[in-house]
């Protein structure tokens, strides 16, 4: 099976703590430490593009196009605002979605929930320029999107759980500084023209 790359907003986690010996503490609670190079937040998940076309057009029972879809998508993506670098902060270890993995949950600034938020609203608004009806319901039900619930909980995934059980798990409090927003796997993506 080839893998197919998951398209996201995000941003880049630049440090956590003080330095390199602060975020390697963690590997009390989580195996496998993730290497803190390819840290990041997802802001809003996309998932496979040709899946996601694939689900609109399921979805409008193909009054819209799949490839008409993946155009609108990348000129949609490109024109997003960029959020700027911020400082945040965690203090605990939460279990993410099925459970298994493990990550800093993170209190970000109003600004960047405000900024997420927005992401959806125009995700919103993409959705309704394709025809797709009930578009509450196709963002939870899109196995492209891969929604599990409409609230979003700020977090980096770290690595796997060392310890059973839903957590949280204090870990008492630690700086995360963040880049700003970008496109993950854009250069995956076709030409929008």
């Amino acid at each position: 099976m080839q893998w197919l790359p998951r398209i996201t907003v995000e941003v880049p986690v630049l440090g956590v703590g003080a330095g390199p010996s602060e975020y390697e503490q963690l590997a009390r609670y989580v195996w496998a430490l993730r290497r803190p190079r390819g840290l990041h937040m997802t802001l809003l998940h996309l998932g496979v593009a040709e899946d996601f076309c694939r689900d609109v057009a399921e979805w409008t029972k193909g009054a819209t196009d799949a490839g008409l879809v993946m155009r609108r998508t990348i000129s949609w993506l490109e024109a997003l605002p960029v959020l700027e670098g911020f400082s945040a902060s965690a203090e605990r270890l939460i279990v993410l979605g099925g459970g298994g993995v493990c990550g800093l949950g993170v209190d970000v600034p109003d600004f960047v929930r405000d900024y997420q938020v927005s992401l959806v609203r125009a995700l919103h608004e993409l959705l309704d320029e394709l025809l797709v009806d009930n578009i509450d319901d196709f963002i939870l039900s899109s196995p492209a999107l891969g929604f599990r619930s409409p609230r979003w909980v700020p977090h980096v995934a770290v690595g796997k759980q060392r310890y059973r059980g839903r957590g949280p798990w204090e870990i008492g409090r630690v700086a995360v500084e963040f880049g700003e927003s970008r496109i993950r796997n854009r250069q995956f993506l076709p030409d929008a023209g």
